[in-house]
């Protein structure tokens, strides 16, 4: 008896959950969908980057699209043998889809090379870093929640000179990430 009327209690509240704001933030989305064209970026057009990597990037989906649920990112690797510090995303999942190229990953301890078809999931806090491994590369990159992942972009591109490793680090933990070690060496 005690377990059919912990399912009725729980069935019972999830209308009233379902009222929360949850549902008002789903309201006040933009009911119509949108076209990303090949090439193009849709909030800032090409976003280079300088510090970490020279890559472009273009938002095919920002996190202003989707009130913050969503964000998916092009990028035009230019950059070989750079790639990112080791770090976490305090509050993000990212997806890394390999489009074009090869580049090496480190997830926790484990160590991996990705080519065009592969795939990998990066788990919100859990360290991890990316270096692109072949002369050019091409991926696509979703975080969920976007966070602030588009606005540390834009931040990078928008630095007149090639930042210091501190200067990184600030900018990282500005958007919501942590440098927490040096880039993947790649052998």
């Amino acid at each position: 008896m005690q377990r059919r009327h912990f399912i009725r209690t729980t069935l019972a509240a999830l209308p009233a959950a379902t009222v929360g704001p949850h549902v008002l933030q789903r309201e006040e989305r933009n009911a119509k969908g949108f076209r990303a064209r090949a090439g193009e970026g849709r909030r800032h057009g090409h976003i280079q980057l300088k510090g970490v990597n020279q890559n472009i990037l273009d938002v095919k989906v920002s996190g202003h699209d989707t009130n913050g649920d969503l964000a998916i990112f092009e990028q035009t690797s230019l950059s070989q043998g750079r790639g990112t510090p080791l770090h976490v995303h305090l509050g993000q999942d990212e997806v890394f889809y390999v489009l074009d190229g090869e580049y090496a990953f480190q997830v926790g301890e484990d160590k991996y090379r990705l080519k065009t078809g592969d795939s990998i999931f990066l788990p919100r806090q859990v360290p991890h870093a990316w270096t692109q491994v072949s002369a050019r590369g091409h991926m696509l990159v979703t975080m969920q929640p976007a966070g602030k992942l588009e606005e540390f972009f834009v931040a990078m591109a928008a630095l007149t000179t090639e930042p210091t490793p501190q200067q990184v680090a600030q900018l990282f933990a500005a958007h919501e990430m942590k440098v927490i070690g040096p880039p993947l060496k790649v052998d």
